[in-house]
C-alpha cells in the first residue's frame, strides 16, 4: 500500500465537494478532508496535528473570497500547493487568483483526470522545494536541507547528497519495494559494473541515523533484493 498525499477540499457546494471527494478517493493515491467555509478551513489547518499536503480551493465561499483566504494562507506561512478550482473564468479572475498566491487555477467544470495530473504536477515541485517537509516515523524529513529532524528530541541529523537521494527515492515509492539495482543507476548515478555493496554501504549509513536500533530496522526495510520504508509508518503520517 503507497502513503496517501492529503488534500483539503474547500468548496460551499455540498454536492460538489462529496462527489469530489469520492472521485478523487477511488484514485486511491489521496486521502481527503473537507470545509464548507473558509472558517472551516481555517480551524482544520490549525489543529496541531494537521498535515495538508494541498488545497482544492473555491473563490465563492459563503464567508469570504477564495483569494483572500488564499492570501491569508500565504500570510501566515501555509505553503502548500493551492490550486482554484472555480466557475469564474475570465482572465481578471485568473490573474487574480495566481497573483493571491494560488499555484494554479482550474475552472468548471472540470475533467477529475486533469485535476489530478495537476495537484500531482504541483506536488513534485513544491516536494523539491524549500518548504518541503515529509514525514518518516518519528523524523520530518527536508530533502531540500539534506535535514531529519527527530521530533522525540528535537534532533538534527545531517544527511549526505546521496543518503538524502536514497530516502527521498524510497518515500517517493510509497512503501513499495525498490531493486538495489535502480537505486544504483537510477538514484546515485552509478554504472551497471558498480557493486552493489556499494549502496548496501550507503544504506548501513542511512541506518545509522534513522533507525533507533540499526541491527533491527523499522523503518529501511530489505526486501528481496531491495529495500522500502515501511509502508504503516508512511501511512500513519500521512493522516
Amino acid at each position: 500500500m503507497s502513503a496517501l498525499r492529503r488534500i483539503l477540499i474547500v468548496e460551499d457546494d455540498a454536492a460538489l465537494r462529496s462527489t469530489l471527494a469520492e472521485q478523487i478517493l477511488l484514485d486511491g493515491e489521496f486521502a481527503v478532508d473537507e470545509a464548507a467555509s473558509a472558517a472551516e478551513a481555517e480551524a482544520k489547518l490549525d489543529c496541531a496535528d494537521a498535515r495538508y499536503d494541498a488545497i482544492l480551493l473555491d473563490v465563492g465561499l459563503p464567508d469570504a473570497d477564495g483569494r483572500e483566504f488564499c492570501a491569508k494562507l500565504r500570510r501566515a506561512g501555509q505553503q502548500m500547493p493551492v490550486i482554484m478550482v472555480t466557475g469564474a473564468d475570465t482572465e481578471q479572475d485568473v490573474v487574480r487568483g495566481l497573483d493571491a498566491g494560488a499555484n494554479d487555477y482550474l475552472t468548471k467544470p472540470f475533467r477529475l483526470p486533469e485535476l489530478l495530473a495537476r495537484v500531482r504536477a504541483q506536488l513534485r515541485v513544491f516536494d523539491n522545494s524549500e518548504d518541503a517537509t515529509l514525514l518518516i516515523g518519528p523524523f520530518v524529513f527536508r530533502p531540500s536541507r539534506r535535514l531529519l529532524q527527530d521530533s522525540r528530541g528535537n534532533r538534527m541529523v545531517r544527511l549526505t547528497d546521496k543518503e538524502n537521494a536514497i530516502l527521498k527515492f524510497l518515500y517517493r515509492a510509497g512503501g513499495k519495494r525498490v531493486p538495489r539495482q535502480v537505486l544504483l543507476n537510477e538514484v546515485l548515478g552509478y554504472s551497471g559494473a558498480v557493486s552493489t555493496h556499494t549502496l548496501q554501504t550507503h544504506v548501513h549509513r542511512l541506518r545509522q541515523k534513522l533507525e533507533a536500533d540499526p541491527a533491527q530496522p523499522r523503518l529501511l526495510l530489505t526486501d528481496n533484493r531491495g529495500y522500502r520504508l515501511d509502508a504503516s509508518v508512511l501511512l500513519a503520517a500521512s493522516r
